[in-house]
């Protein structure tokens, strides 16, 4: 605490201090310090804050060459449509991207997907994975006809299987078939 002669000089400094602290220049009451240091020491405690501080270096990192011109343009219903067509066949994700590549000639790729054609295909590969299914179950039963039932029993249902996987044979036969007409007819190579 100050004695009350000091009074008043405690006041003044606690005015300096608190006026350096919060850079506020002083009044014009006290001459301790002129202008032109005040100013000297308010770029000194600047300048000292921004070396202490540490740059951030987080963040996307700047493209060497960005995209910064825009075109718009409009277009009609009918317009519209046939370029969402092409988008669509085009199989790329973004628009900006398909348009600058019509603008500049780069390669376009279309692809043209037949549902038919995939839907043929599909019931296809089921039929394939159920006829090999039945291969695997025809060596089960063979198998057990030899280890259960005696020679002759076995023969007889044999000669029923065999039967059953003629007619098989026959129904793969004229799949295979079909198959090959539809890709000479339907497929485009």
């Amino acid at each position: 605490m100050c004695s009350s002669e000091h009074g008043k000089l405690c006041f003044e400094l606690l005015e300096i201090n608190s006026a350096a602290q919060n850079h506020l220049p002083l009044r014009r009451e006290l001459n301790h310090f002129s202008e032109v240091e005040w100013l000297k020491k308010i770029k000194m405690d600047f300048i000292m804050e921004n070396k202490n501080r540490k740059q951030n270096k987080s963040g996307r990192k700047p493209k060497l060459n960005p995209a910064q011109n825009r075109y718009m343009f409009r277009l009609t219903d009918e317009e519209n449509a046939k370029f969402l067509s092409l988008f669509d066949q085009s199989g790329m994700d973004n628009k900006a991207k398909f348009i600058v590549s019509l603008l500049f000639g780069k390669e376009m790729k279309t692809v043209k997907i037949d549902k038919g054609t995939v839907d043929f295909y599909m019931r296809l590969t089921s039929f394939h994975s159920q006829y090999r299914s039945v291969g695997v179950n025809y060596n089960q039963i063979v198998k057990l006809l030899n280890a259960n039932f005696s020679e002759k029993k076995a023969l007889a249902y044999l000669y029923k299987l065999e039967k059953q996987t003629i007619e098989m044979a026959m129904l793969f036969k004229k799949i295979v078939e079909i198959t090959e007409e539809f890709d000479r007819n339907y497929l485009k190579k």
